[in-house]
């Protein structure tokens, strides 16, 4: 059995940090949270759960979503209009389990103003401590009816919304077989992962896969890493000929990259959108479509 490396180094503080700044908002990162009479508010913290919401809301709530696409989740704080509009909503949907870190405080006034929260990793099977419950689409089949209940209780029309949760959920399962059968041809050998934080533990236990190592020892990415850890990382991708480590768009690849470097031979850095949906154009424009555009990755990395 081969021991997971989590990993320390210096340089990660920095990277950190920087990151924290970068992502750190501004009114012009979500929309207005003024909805229209009668229409209820919704208010979401990542753009994975926001696309998620509005498959499900259609026309029938004004949505809005913190984070922008790229902030990295674990350190974004909200501007003071983002925070009124977290009072105000009908409901706060957020992933929880530690991920929206620079939310918290916002989040326990806003719980504590009386807004109604739905907190998704309340109704996922959870690997313990590990707040990245969307890697594995089957997981979140029950968090998405646990979600119709409460946009429900929020005053978005019933018959409407839990037709498109029904049609949702479906497509969601046929993502998921459709995954199963990709990843299946990547040979056994070659089914280990290396990635730039724990990002991938749920994705790992569905398509089975294991991670090997981490460049940041955390679910978070505020962590640093040591040298010695970092050493000792390239010479397990060494031994095993790991031929690709995962990075994210959402959190610097320095790292990661000087990883491969250190490891020698022709060792790709592959960024994943792990944590926030892409662009457009670039595949990931939508979590459905994240789950499709990173598997494909990972799939073309590892498979011969």
């Amino acid at each position: 059995m081969r021991v997971v490396l989590n990993l320390l180094v210096a340089t990660a503080a920095a990277a950190a940090a920087s990151t924290a700044a970068a992502c750190r908002s501004d009114d012009s990162s979500a929309s207005d949270s003024d909805s229209g009479q009668g229409t209820p508010a919704v208010v979401v913290t990542s753009t994975i759960l926001g696309d998620i919401v509005a498959e499900l809301v259609g026309d029938d709530a004004e949505v809005q979503v913190l984070l922008p696409i790229g902030a990295d989740p674990h350190d974004f704080s909200p501007s003071t209009r983002q925070a009124e509009a977290m009072a105000d909503a009908d409901l706060l949907v957020l992933n929880g389990g530690g991920f929206e870190g620079g939310l918290a405080d916002t989040i326990d006034r806003s719980a504590d103003a009386g807004t109604p929260l739905f907190t998704a990793v309340d109704h996922a099977d959870l690997l313990e401590g590990d707040p990245h419950i969307w890697t594995d689409p089957s997981r979140m089949v029950p968090v998405i009816a646990a979600l119709t209940d409460a946009l429900v209780a929020a005053g978005v029309d019933e018959a409407a919304t839990r037709q498109r949760s029904e049609a949702y959920a479906t497509e969601l399962e046929a993502v998921d077989a459709e995954l199963e059968d990709l990843l299946a041809t990547v040979p056994e050998q070659r089914r280990v992962l290396v990635t730039n934080h724990e990002v991938l533990a749920y994705f790992a236990d569905r398509y089975g896969f294991e991670v090997i190592g981490t460049v940041i020892p955390s679910v978070t990415t505020g962590a640093a890493p040591s040298t010695a850890a970092i050493e000792a990382l390239a010479e397990l991708i060494d031994a095993e000929g790991v031929p690709a480590i995962f990075g994210e768009t959402s959190s610097p690849s320095q790292l990661a990259r000087a990883l491969a470097d250190l490891a020698g031979g022709d060792v790709a850095v592959v960024e994943l959108f792990t944590e926030s949906l892409g662009e457009e154009g670039s595949g990931a424009e939508t979590y459905l479509g994240l789950l499709r555009t990173d598997a494909q990755r990972i799939h073309d990395a590892l498979a011969p």
